[in-house]
């Protein structure tokens, strides 16, 4: 009975489908993709030349010659996908370096299929891997080619064992399942030779391949058709795992958000494009050979490997200078301000929690000069050390008491006298010193940890409050700060009165201040926050005043009490407008009996001038800087008694 050939033509139905799948989703860029590309053409190829060999087998022909182009074509061809997917595995894993480096692994990897590949050679003359003189016929080598495919599929599970901690479950899924399949279709072939299911079986691996790990959603932006953020996340966890060495032009648009204000979403989608074009253009005319990713608002990057490591400044110049040239969109000159810095990994940041952090937001943090700039130079790694570890210093902080709350006293024009005080938090940490507010407070509000420091506060004061000194003091009330996400928690009104509640505490010695940017979330959840707040009698200010905008429906909506007018008035006082501002500013909030606070006052000068306008408090390094809360009660007892 003859072979037949239906298992080889929906082998090359499905090859030929994922082919054209692959082309369609853009699948064609990168090493994986490339090999993984290569792996269908070869497997194609060999399942023609398999139904090519079968046909003139079962027609018995006598054209030798054909008979041996086909068959041998079929033998080489469908061996080459052993070594090459192994290939695959190392592209996904991203440890060409390392293979490089390792000539003991190059040679125990290429030694199988150079033995193999010679047998195939040198068969033509002694016909021992097969024959086909008296139709087709098995050699006493051919076994050779099932001993060297197993050593690959070998390899493979070793590879994958290896480096098993950069893939997830489904992703090991997809490849591992290629290995018992192809061993299976071997194991029947060997002892079935007329049934053919070597390459359906192949094909099979493939196609779950394509779905479990070949998948342009996660892979290619929509817009620029750049790789995608999740991608570039994936590749340096890898690169950061495998001690691989990069450099990174990393390209933020630092005026994005303000470009997409000016023409709309849609237009600036249009932008978007025209720079990742302009990236391909220069990649591919200066000879990068860059991975190109679009990560999201504006930001790029562009990832450079080996010698072509030594492109990135010349490149980095280039994009610099075009994109800084104006583009024209109906009617509209667009002038990009590209915020480019090269970063050398691990060398100049170490990790990729660093990486990601620094590249988040480094055009906001730093002043935009136009020239590309080196992440050495304005890298903070403590800084971003803190931001990354902040869950951990803030539990090891209040499992050891570094948190402190100091205090800054309020002195009230009108009673000439010290009558009320802001809470600040402040932390020493023993591995990382003095960490800044400013950056204690982001970085907490980032990671959700501010809702543990805004408890630690607010109880501190609340101790404080309920005990013998501050009795003594004879102050109003203590000021504390309320942080955006504090006030978007619904559970805040809550957590506040049980503590206040179990220190016995009355609700007008608190003042709960919300900050201009909290202010500008008009939602539901802090609108419900502060009515149940203000219900139980506590008082709230506005700090800040003067930073935002819409600053007068904000505080004709809110259950306000004071006004603090921000450190921007107090800078600017010895300005002739400025002052014409601040004093109808003044005149507005006390029509609508408004206190004032003047926060940043540091001279005499400026004491006497906020005075003068009236102003009911002031708050600055004139009187005292935030101290603890035991220097601040000896600071009050000698102005009390100093009065």
């Amino acid at each position: 009975m003859g072979k037949s050939i239906s298992f080889d033509i929906a082998a090359l139905v499905i090859l030929t489908i994922l082919l054209i799948s692959c082309i369609f989703r853009k699948m064609t860029s990168g090493i994986s993709n490339r090999i993984f590309l290569i792996i269908i053409l070869i497997s194609i190829t060999s399942t023609v030349f398999d139904i090519t060999a079968v046909t003139l087998d079962n027609a018995q022909s006598a054209q030798t010659s054909a008979l041996y182009m086909a068959h041998a074509g079929y033998l080489v061809t469908h061996y080459l996908s052993a070594p090459l997917h192994l290939l695959f595995i190392i592209s996904l894993t991203d440890t060409w370096h390392k293979l490089k480096k390792n000539i003991v692994l190059q040679v125990i990897i290429i030694l199988p299929l150079i033995i193999m590949m010679i047998a195939f050679v040198i068969n033509a003359g002694n016909q021992l891997v097969f024959s086909v003189e008296n139709g087709y016929t098995r050699g006493p080598l051919f076994s050779l080619m099932y001993v060297t495919t197993i050593l690959y599929v070998v390899f493979n599970i070793a590879y994958i064992i290896k480096y098993r901690k950069l893939f997830d479950v489904s992703k090991i899924v997809a490849i591992s399942a290629v290995i018992p399949i192809s061993v299976t279709a071997m194991i029947i072939q060997m002892y079935h030779p007329t049934v053919l299911v070597e390459m359906f079986c192949g094909s099979i691996s493939l196609f779950i391949i394509s779905i479990g790990i070949q998948r342009p959603e996660d892979y290619i932006d929509s817009f620029t058709q750049l790789i995608k953020h999740s991608a570039y996340a994936h590749d340096m966890k890898h690169s950061f795992a495998n001690d691989k060495h990069v450099y990174i032009i990393m390209l933020n648009i630092s005026n994005f958000q303000t470009v997409q204000s000016l023409i709309g979403f849609d237009a600036a989608t249009q932008v978007l494009k025209k720079v990742a074009d302009k990236i391909r253009e220069i990649n591919r005319k200066m000879h990068g050979y860059a991975d190109l990713y679009y990560l999201d608002n504006g930001r790029f990057r562009m990832v450079f490997y080996g010698r072509n490591q030594d492109k990135t400044e010349a490149i980095a110049d280039v994009l610099n200078q075009e994109l800084k040239k104006k583009t024209n969109y109906n009617g509209l000159d667009i002038s990009l301000a590209p915020f480019i810095v090269l970063a050398h990994c691990p060398e100049e940041i170490a990790d990729f929690k660093m990486l990601m952090s620094f590249g988040a937001d480094f055009h906001i943090r730093n002043h935009y000069t136009g020239q590309v700039m080196r992440a050495s130079e304005i890298y903070d790694r403590n800084q971003l050390t803190i931001q990354n570890n902040i869950d951990s210093i803030i539990d090891r902080a209040l499992e050891n008491g570094s948190f402190q709350v100091y205090y800054q006293p309020i002195y009230s024009v009108k009673d000439g006298k010290f009558v009320s005080a802001e809470a600040l938090i402040r932390l020493i940490d023993p591995q990382h010193g003095f960490i800044s507010p400013e950056t204690l407070i982001i970085a907490a509000e980032k990671s959700g940890a501010i809702h543990k420091i805004g408890e630690f506060v607010f109880e501190k004061v609340c101790q404080f409050i309920a005990g013998d000194d501050f009795a003594q003091l004879g102050l109003d009330y203590i000021e504390i700060n309320l942080s955006v996400a504090q006030i978007m928690n619904g559970d805040l009104p809550d957590t506040l009165l049980s503590i206040m509640k179990e220190y016995d505490i009355s609700s007008d010695k608190i003042n709960l201040e919300i900050t201009e940017t909290a202010a500008a979330y008009a939602q539901r959840v802090m609108t419900e926050n502060l009515e149940r707040l203000t219900q139980a009698g506590l008082s709230f200010s506005l700090d800040d005043y003067g930073t935002g905008y819409s600053n007068m429906q904000r505080v004709i909506q809110l259950p306000l009490k004071i006004i603090k007018l921000d450190k921007s008035f107090v800078a600017e006082n010895n300005n002739p407008k400025m002052w014409i501002v601040l004093k109808n500013t003044v005149k507005m909030l006390k029509d609508m009996n408004m206190e004032i606070v003047v926060e940043g006052v540091e001279t005499q000068e400026m004491l006497d001038a906020f005075s003068k306008l009236k102003c009911d408090f002031i708050q600055g390094y004139y009187f005292s800087k935030p101290i603890p809360q035991n220097d601040f009660v000896e600071f009050i007892n000698r102005a009390n008694e100093a009065s």
